[in-house]
């Protein structure tokens, strides 16, 4: 079977292929001249490329279906050479502004949120990956293939930076090593040059792997998916916390090494009579006493047969009121995508029921 070479970090190939400069060469064809075929890196000698042509892969994943959304919001569904699917959904944050000779003034900024896993194995009550229950990792190269397919169908230039974050399907710390190579593939110069301050890792708060992702100081930033103030309630919406309660949570984050300019994000999904009250906030305000936080209040997106509801948006901004009356950073993220299968998994749930 052939090997990916997205999966190799620079240093990695320079080690497998001979003589090592060859590795910066194909890096410089695959990531910033988007070719998609070795014949065509015409800087490498014939042998070498027929070599390569044998032994790898350069991009596994193909674009099998995506939706548009009326903002501008793209979800993809991808399918891995081994025939599982995968999520991912770029994200218009800033659109791009002209002067009036058509000079770009500011350039559009984008976010990729991007999957770890086929499937997770979290469990989380709301979420819909976790209804298909847990299939495979993703190599670092399946990982990295969704920032380059997306960069690449919307004309994104090599040059232009944008934000990547790991909240798609599965959960990034179980998939650490892969992750981890990801993080150094995105971030390599002669690549998509994506710094880690540009890459969140979102995580459902394993305590153990926070602490091991510190330990490697890679300079990414940190968002914990928290979605409750007490451990009864998250234990009902994420079976996970039986293993990794909130305190071990906290304790973890006050240890992880965040950029002194940065805080670290609590992802807080609310949901409609559930943990949208002021009795609620003010938990949240205690729980995160001492930490340099962002709380994002994110309003639950809606799939069929969920048994949630999204909060009235008045409940919405009386909770950020009072966390911010009281001295906890907080923002609204705006909903996108509502107008197509937004939530995680829902468009390949949406997918595989058409097609069987």
């Amino acid at each position: 079977m052939k090997k990916i070479i997205l999966d190799y970090t620079k240093e990695t190939l320079s080690q497998m292929i001979k003589p090592s400069f060859r590795a910066k060469q194909i890096y410089n064809w695959v990531y910033q001249k988007d070719i998609s075929t070795f014949d065509k890196m015409l800087n490498l000698p014939k042998d070498l490329r027929t070599d390569l042509e044998n032994s790898f892969i350069i991009n596994p994943l193909k674009i099998i279906r995506k939706e548009t959304s009326s903002d501008l919001s793209i979800k993809y569904l991808f399918q891995c050479t081994d025939g599982f699917t995968v999520e991912s959904v770029l994200l218009p944050m800033k659109k791009e502004i002209r002067d009036s000779d058509g000079t770009i003034k500011k350039e559009a900024k984008y976010t990729i949120c991007v999957s770890s896993q086929v499937g997770c194995k979290i469990g989380c009550a709301f979420c819909l990956t976790a209804k298909g229950g847990f299939k495979r990792n993703l190599s670092a190269g399946e990982i990295v293939a969704q920032v380059l397919s997306i960069k690449q169908d919307n004309d994104i230039a090599h040059n232009r930076r944008v934000n990547i974050v790991y909240m798609g399907m599965g959960e990034p710390l179980d998939n650490i090593d892969n992750v981890t190579n990801a993080i150094k593939i995105f971030n390599d110069l002669d690549g998509l040059a994506i710094g880690s301050r540009r890459q969140t890792i979102s995580t459902s708060g394993l305590s153990q792997q926070i602490a091991k992702l510190g330990e490697r100081n890679l300079g990414v930033l940190l968002a914990i998916s928290l979605h409750a103030v007490d451990d009864e309630l998250r234990e009902k919406l994420m079976p996970i916390n039986k293993a990794y309660n909130i305190e071990s949570i906290i304790n973890a984050v006050k240890n992880f090494p965040i950029d002194q300019r940065k805080r670290v994000m609590f992802e807080y999904l609310v949901m409609k009579d559930l943990n949208d009250d002021i009795q609620s906030a003010k938990k949240l305000v205690t729980l995160l006493h001492g930490v340099k936080a962002k709380v994002n209040l994110i309003y639950f997106n809606p799939y069929p047969g969920s048994p949630f509801y999204r909060p009235n948006e008045s409940d919405m901004n009386k909770f950020k009121n009072y966390l911010n009356d009281h001295g906890v950073l907080c923002t609204i993220r705006q909903s996108k995508g509502l107008d197509i299968s937004a939530a995680c998994g829902q468009l390949k749930e949406k997918t595989e029921h058409e097609l069987s």
